[in-house]
């Protein structure tokens, strides 16, 4: 892809300081208008997500919904110390009766993943904008139900990949992609070789009090409760999730779609499994490699939970590879390294932002260099909830990046390369793989259809 070509089609060159100054414009005059806020999954990143919101406009948490008793009293306690009227919020078990009141601007979603795509549409219908939580949904018929809900419904929806709001990756459009210093892209690699998946293999047990097990399974196979499903660590079933494909992969493959300006893959194929730790209660992937063949060029992914990353200063991230230079981007950093020996390399990290913002500095599982990502996300939600224009993180984003990475489980699954036709949303001559876009919903729930 040349310099032209990117300037055409990418969403990144579109997102540029101009767009983050207007960005802080809109939340400021947003403020005013104190929107109406309700948290959906009142766990670890709920409340990081909720507290950045509230840290840029001072808007009125009224509502939170968790089936986790003690989380989402503690959750209505810190909000009650945080937003400016002191007030708690009224709390809800059930997500139906939250959101039969009606009186939401803005709904936050961040329950397990298993559970996006019912509150998401119930969301839209009740009348809310909304910020979810990545991957938007755990098959792609949700997916495309959450596409059409937001669409048929007219409802500002940001997706929680907020690589596309991390100033650091935004500098690096500007410095390295936009000025063409790659030449032409041949390839990129995406990966992440973090030790995240558990090892641990405990014993079932009933769950504990406070909780209702029942509803916080929803949808999804009803499993013996363990304590590795709640809270935080139900990623290792592949029952409410993806795997590491469907948590860690979907940012880098996002980032450098928004970066390069790419859409669908036309073809997808991966392969892997249990390959080392097979002792472990969990059931997801420990070793996985997946190739994304986009009409521009290539992107291959590898995750490993075991192993030394090849550059211990990217164990997460991409490195893009161009005929007059290379791009390594994460997180924590960037780095810009130059074919050319007279040409000066560009390095640039993170900026945490904690004397703006010194809450952070003490706030409780805060990812503090994820932080200014999540501001800058929540800042461009609230200026397109005022002009009704699609956010940097749309909707339809998300369902892209989110369909690829179950694609690639589905061919990990069967053994062989998927083609994808993005217009009709199915697999080429696949009835088998077809089947698959669509998991079985536990009754009484109904799988939404677009």
């Amino acid at each position: 892809m040349n310099r032209r070509e990117f300037l055409q089609t990418s969403a990144g060159a579109a997102f540029a300081p101009a767009v983050l100054r207007r960005n802080y414009k809109f939340a400021e005059e947003f403020a005013q208008k104190k929107a109406r806020v309700g948290l959906i999954g009142t766990g670890w990143y709920g409340k990081s997500d909720l507290f950045r919101l509230l840290q840029v406009a001072p808007v009125e948490v009224v509502s939170l919904c968790d089936v986790d008793k003690k989380m989402l009293a503690d959750c209505a306690a810190q909000v009650a110390e945080r937003q400016e009227s002191k007030k708690t919020p009224r709390t809800f078990s059930d997500y139906r009766q939250m959101l039969k009141e009606k009186d939401l601007d803005i709904c936050l979603i961040a329950t397990p993943d298993h559970w996006h795509a019912l509150p998401m549409i119930a969301a839209c219908e009740a009348g809310a904008d909304i910020y979810v939580q990545k991957p938007i949904s755990v098959d792609v018929v949700e997916g495309q139900a959450m596409v059409a809900a937001a669409r048929k419904h007219n409802r500002v929806v940001q997706v929680g990949t907020q690589r596309r709001s991390t100033p650091h990756l935004i500098d690096a459009i500007e410095k390295v992609i936009k000025p063409g210093k790659l030449g032409k892209i041949g390839l990129v690699e995406i990966y992440c070789y973090y030790h995240m998946r558990t090892r641990e293999n405990p014993p079932d047990t009933a769950p504990p009090e406070g909780l209702d097990y029942e509803m916080w399974t929803g949808p999804a196979p009803l499993r013996p409760y363990n304590k590795l499903v709640h809270p935080r660590s139900w990623r290792a079933f592949m029952e409410y999730g993806n795997g590491i494909m469907g948590d860690m992969c979907i940012h880098m493959l996002d980032m450098v779609r928004w970066m390069l300006g790419l859409g669908w893959p036309k073809e997808i194929s991966s392969n892997g499994g249990i390959l080392i730790d097979t002792r472990s209660k969990a059931n997801i992937a420990d070793t996985q490699t997946a190739t994304f063949n986009f009409p521009e060029f290539p992107v291959i992914w590898q995750h490993r939970t075991y192993g030394h990353p090849p550059d211990p200063k990217y164990p997460w991230g991409a490195t893009i590879y161009g005929e007059k230079g290379t791009l390594k981007a994460s997180v924590q950093s960037y780095d810009y390294i130059p074919m050319d020996k007279n040409e000066q390399p560009i390095h640039q990290d993170v900026k945490f932002e904690l004397e703006e913002y010194p809450i952070d500095k003490v706030e409780k599982d805060l990812e503090r260099h994820v932080a200014p990502a999540i501001r800058g996300h929540m800042k461009d939600l609230l200026r397109c909830i005022e002009t009704r224009d699609k956010p940097v993180a749309d909707i339809e984003q998300g369902h892209i990046s989110t369909a690829s990475c179950i694609l690639a489980n589905i061919s990990m699954k069967l053994g062989r390369s998927l083609k994808w036709d993005s217009t009709k949303q199915q697999v080429v001559g696949d009835s088998e793989a077809n089947k698959l876009l669509q998991r079985e919903y536990r009754k009484p729930w109904i799988h939404p259809k677009a």
